[in-house]
């Protein structure tokens, strides 16, 4: 099976439910840019030194690939990305939260390289959720994966100062 296959040449692409649209869409951009996210979690995942960390950034991919599933289909019955989804991303934001000190200023990324991937894919993640919230205007769109998207960044936050603190241990 070839990689190519032509069927997009002309500025279209199919949604995962098979209709056609342009590839300059908002659904498109928005689950393009979610997409992206996917890519520097990887990205983070593999620069990572903390093994929680990493299984963190797993399990938020994981639910990343539903949550690009939900945005990339059209006038399907039900959602896949729920309440509960975003109540597993808050309870592991608190999870992680409770080990670090109060922040006391602004926090410059860059401290190891993890962290400094877990912001690149924190910034990537609030830009999708701006893209979910211009379609959000013009079509219809799962509430929880524009929630779900915010709690995603803000627990790459949290997972960036976790791995911050291993560079002030060492």
């Amino acid at each position: 099976m070839k990689i190519y296959t032509k069927t997009g040449d002309q500025g279209n692409t199919s949604l995962y439910t098979g209709e056609r649209v342009a590839k300059d869409s908002l659904r498109v951009e928005a689950y393009g840019s979610i997409d992206e996210t996917d890519a520097a979690l990887g990205l983070a995942r593999a620069l990572c030194l903390k093994q929680e960390v990493k299984q963190a950034i797993y399990d938020m991919q994981r639910m990343l690939w539903q949550l690009m599933a939900d945005v990339a289909s059209l006038g399907e019955k039900g959602s896949r990305i729920t309440a509960e989804h975003v109540r597993e991303l808050e309870q592991m934001i608190d999870r992680f939260d409770v080990m670090l000190p109060p922040l006391t200023k602004f926090v410059i990324p860059g401290d190891t390289p993890g962290s400094a991937a877990l912001h690149v894919a924190r910034t990537v993640a609030r830009r999708a959720e701006r893209q979910m919230w211009r379609l959000a205007r013009e079509e219809s769109v799962n509430e929880h994966v524009l929630v779900a998207l915010n709690r995603l960044s803000d627990l790459c936050f949290v997972l960036s100062r976790v791995e911050s603190e291993e560079a002030k241990e060492a």
